[in-house]
């Protein structure tokens, strides 16, 4: 479940990252007031209203009853995090945080060994012969 869950939330956040880096377009094709195509990241197609008009052939009139509407949001460019940017506390934050985690993978050179001051128990009798109990 726990990895699950790792999983997910990485997808989510690289997810949530290029959508707010990519810059989104959105092109609509009115017709008479009514919307007859959206396209995104493209031109929409129209109605066909120009053809009909050029096939008419009347140049002196003009085509009001179609418009076009197309609206852009702008990305994220600017991605960098310098450590300039950061507060003091911030900084020394990270700082220590950073040292104690590397801290956490420095190889011990020898294990502590709790007990080493003091000797194990003299055995007088074997316990396990005399109750004839044996782990298997």
């Amino acid at each position: 479940m726990k990895t699950f869950f790792h999983h997910s939330t990485s997808v989510f956040l690289a997810l949530m990252v290029l959508m707010s880096t990519v810059s989104w377009t959105v092109d609509k094709h009115f017709c008479m007031g009514r919307v007859m195509d959206i396209a995104v990241f493209g031109h929409a197609d129209d109605c066909g209203m120009e053809d009909a008009m050029a096939a008419m052939q009347t140049t002196g009139l003009e085509n009001h009853c179609c418009d076009d509407e197309s609206f852009t949001l702008q990305g994220q460019d600017d991605l960098k995090l310098s450590l300039s940017d950061l507060g003091l506390d911030d900084q020394l934050f990270l700082v220590a945080f950073t040292y104690s985690y590397i801290d956490l993978f420095a190889p011990i050179s020898q294990l502590p060994v709790p007990n080493e001051k003091y000797p194990p128990p003299l055995l007088v009798k074997d316990i396990q012969i005399l109750d004839e109990v044996f782990l298997i």
